[in-house]
């Protein structure tokens, strides 16, 4: 296993960097001009040039990038341009916030939409797989922000259940309340996708030899469906779960925006409209770095679910 995990984060180093290149050129085009922000905009062309020189940014981008890549291979991912703050300080206070945000909605999107996708499957055909397969083909067409203006308008505002703006502390220190919501807009369109496939999985399972022999054996249903079943249809189950997972960081920019709820990628916007491009390349980097571990992990998981990849 670890050679597995050794290989994959050596293969997974060219795609980091191509990311990071790829959003460094985009952020380097975009009209706005570091040096300008920096002198004011009432600042003589002298002074943003001497600013220019000094950051760098008259040389060529690819000398720029690799200057870039040799600072954060230090750790130092230079200061914000608005705040003037280590961009590293910057993302530390961002990234448990998110990560925050990420396993609330994932445990409410897996156990949910794992039971409701067994559920369909055991009642194949029944009032109960119309109903849970109509909710999931409505959950995977809904967006992530009309699930988040319904929660705000109605849960959030008419009725002041919960809160929905801003973040009131960590889950063990009273903030429970101000997560629900962004949890459940950023989990609520993950259910649907998790569900038909584990429908799918678990139906092509219950149809296998070593089913009807633990039947025949006499093993109570739930244990049939739990123990047997759903157990070994949970390889394609993951890797959806991994895909989705990383989905969930696209759709935390968006929550997180809604919620004004302190992540990364809130931070990520804000550093782009601001043209902060320090503070955008860093939380670029996490978010990228974040899509590749969560992949690493679903290769890890594949051994414990199934030992046969482990010896492939």
């Amino acid at each position: 296993m670890g050679r597995q995990i050794v290989h994959r984060l050596l293969i997974s180093m060219p795609a980091l960097l191509g990311v990071l290149f790829l959003c460094f050129v985009l952020l380097q085009v975009a009209p706005a001009d570091p040096a300008m922000i920096i002198a004011g905009p009432d600042a003589k062309q002298e002074t943003v040039d001497a600013i220019r020189k000094e950051l760098g940014l008259d040389q060529p981008i690819f000398v720029q990038f690799a200057k870039y890549i040799t600072r954060v291979a230090q750790g130092d991912l230079g200061r914000s341009i608005i705040s003037n703050k280590r961009v590293i300080e910057e993302l530390a206070s961002t990234i448990g916030p998110t990560v925050e945000l990420m396993l609330g909605a994932m445990l409410i999107a897996v156990p949910l939409g794992m039971t409701l996708g067994t559920m369909a499957a055991v009642r194949r055909g029944s009032f109960v797989d119309r109903l849970i397969m109509a909710f999931s083909v409505a959950g995977v067409s809904t967006p992530v922000f009309f699930v988040g203006l319904i929660l705000i308008q109605y849960v959030g505002f008419k009725w002041a259940l919960l809160p929905f703006t801003g973040r009131t502390g960590p889950v063990w220190d009273g903030g429970l309340p101000s997560l629900i919501l962004p949890a459940l807009t950023l989990g609520a369109v993950l259910i649907g996708p998790i569900s038909r496939l584990t429908r799918t999985a678990v139906l092509e399972v219950l149809g296998a030899d070593f089913v009807r022999t633990a039947r025949a054996k006499g093993l109570r249903e739930s244990v049939v469906i739990v123990h047997h079943a759903l157990r070994n249809a949970l390889i394609p189950v993951v890797t959806l779960i991994g895909l989705q997972a990383a989905f969930l960081l696209g759709g935390a920019v968006v929550t997180e925006t809604m919620f004004s709820w302190p992540g990364v990628g809130r931070l990520a916007v804000g550093a782009i409209i601001s043209s902060d491009f320090p503070t955008a390349q860093g939380a670029i980097m996490i978010l990228a770095m974040a899509f590749l571990m969560i992949n690493l992990i679903v290769d890890v998981l594949y051994v414990f679910l199934d030992p046969r990849v482990q010896r492939g």
